[in-house]
C-alpha cells in the first residue's frame, strides 16, 4: 500500500496562500504545472491524504518544507510503512524519491565529499539533456532526510554526519517564476525560513543573508542555462552578489550546484555574461552513461525478475544510457504483468527510444 500523507490543519491557511504568492490564480491553473492529477491536487488543498510522493512534489513547486506542512499525527509512532511497490522505471519526470534512484555512486561520493567539509565547496554537473542531471539533484535534497524505511536495503543514506544542520534550496529556471530576480530572492529566503524585507531588492537580499545564515546551505540550481538566456533580471551584477555570498559573507556556510549542458565558464561566455561567479566552480561531475553492474542493479530492481537474456538485449539496445534503460526495461516489465508472449515488447521499446536515439552518439 503507498504510504498517504496529508496538510495539518494549521498549516492549510499557509499552503492555500502559497498558490497566490507563487503566481497560480487558480488550483486547476496550479494542476497545469504538476505530475499529480487535478483531483489530487484538490485533496491536497483541502488537506485530505494524498501519494507521499505527489505530497513532497506538490510542496516543492509552492518552495513549501514539506516535512513541516505534513500532519505526521496520521500515522501512528514507529509504523513502518513502505511507498508503493511498483517499480524503478521512470520513463517521464525526473525522479525525486531517492529509492528509486540508482547508480552515480562516484559522483555522489566526491559531492558529499566537499559538501561536509568546512567551508562548503561549488560544483556543476554537466551533461545532455535526459542524462539524469535533476534526478541527481533532487537526489542530494531528499536522500538524507528521507526515513530509512522508504528506501532500499542497505541503500546509502548516511552522507552526512549531521543533515539536520543542512539547508537546501531546489531552484529550477524552467519554471517562468525564477525569471524574475525579485522572485528568486524571495524564494531563497523563504526557503531560509527567513524574514523577507520590503521591497526584496539585491541590496537587501545581501544584508538579510549575510546577517544570517549559520547554517551550511546548498543551492541548486537546475536548466541554468535557461535562467541565463531568457532572464535578463539575472545579469552579471545579480551573480557576482552571489559569488560574493559565497565567498566572503557567509562564513563558508553557502555553496551553489548547478546543472547544466556545458561549462559554467563556457555557458556564461555563450549566453553574454561575464560574473566571476560562474569560475568558482571547483568539482565537474560529468554525467554519461550507467556502468554495467549500475545498469544491472537497476534491471534487478523489477518486481517480476527479467529472463536473463532480456538483461542481455536491454543492456546491449540502451548502452546502459539511463533513460533508455527506463524505456525498455519499463516496457518488458509491463508485456510481464499483462502476461503477454512473444517479443512485441522490444519493437515497441525501440519505437519508445528513437526520440532519445541520439543520447547513443559518444561524441556528443
Amino acid at each position: 500500500m503507498a504510504r498517504s500523507q496529508k496538510v495539518a490543519p494549521k498549516y492549510l491557511q499557509q499552503v492555500n496562500s502559497a498558490l497566490k504568492r507563487n503566481g497560480y490564480p487558480s488550483k486547476s491553473k496550479f494542476g497545469e504545472h504538476v505530475t499529480p492529477s487535478l483531483s489530487t491536487v484538490k485533496n491536497f488543498f483541502a488537506g485530505k491524504p494524498v501519494d507521499f510522493e505527489y505530497f513532497v512534489e506538490i510542496c516543492q513547486k509552492l518552495a513549501l518544507d514539506w516535512q513541516e506542512v505534513s500532519d505526521k499525527k496520521t500515522l501512528p509512532q514507529n509504523t513502518t510503512i513502505a511507498i508503493q511497490e511498483t517499480s524503478s522505471f521512470i520513463t517521464g519526470p525526473p525522479i525525486t524519491h531517492p529509492r528509486r534512484f540508482f547508480g552515480r555512486e562516484r559522483e555522489l561520493k566526491r559531492l558529499f565529499q566537499i559538501l561536509k567539509r568546512h567551508p562548503l565547496q561549488n560544483a556543476a554537473i554537466i551533461g545532455k539533456r535526459r542524462i539524469g542531471k535533476t534526478s541527481l539533484l533532487h537526489y542530494l535534497k531528499n536522500i538524507t532526510i528521507v526515513p530509512k524505511n522508504e528506501l532500499r536495503q542497505q541503500q546509502k543514506s548516511n552522507w552526512l554526519a549531521h543533515p539536520e544542520i543542512y539547508n537546501w534550496i531546489f531552484v529550477d529556471f524552467q519554471d517562468s517564476r525564477m525569471s524574475s530576480r525579485e522572485n528568486l530572492l524571495n524564494h531563497i529566503i523563504e526557503n531560509l525560513n527567513l524574514k523577507i524585507p520590503t521591497p526584496c531588492d539585491l541590496d537587501k537580499f545581501m544584508d538579510v543573508v549575510s546577517d544570517n545564515l549559520r547554517n551550511p546551505t546548498i543551492i541548486l540550481m537546475d536548466e541554468i542555462g535557461v535562467g541565463l538566456q531568457r532572464c535578463k533580471e539575472l545579469d552579471d551584477e545579480f551573480w557576482e552578489s552571489l559569488r560574493s555570498l559565497a565567498t566572503n559573507h557567509t562564513g563558508g556556510n553557502l555553496a551553489f550546484i548547478l546543472a547544466t549542458h556545458e561549462s559554467p565558464s563556457e555557458l556564461a561566455q555563450n549566453t553574454g555574461h561575464s560574473s566571476p561567479f560562474f569560475n568558482i566552480f571547483g568539482y565537474t561531475a560529468h554525467l554519461k552513461e550507467f556502468t554495467e553492474s549500475e545498469a544491472r542493479e537497476l534491471l534487478a530492481s523489477s518486481p517480476i525478475a527479467f529472463p536473463e537474456e532480456d538483461v542481455e538485449w536491454i543492456l546491449e539496445q540502451s548502452c546502459c544510457v539511463p533513460i533508455l534503460l527506463q524505456i525498455l526495461s519499463s516496457e518488458r516489465l509491463f508485456s510481464l504483468e499483462e502476461g503477454e508472449s512473444g517479443e512485441q515488447w522490444k519493437q515497441e521499446g525501440l519505437l519508445q527510444m528513437k526520440k532519445f536515439i541520439h543520447l547513443l552518439d559518444k561524441s556528443q
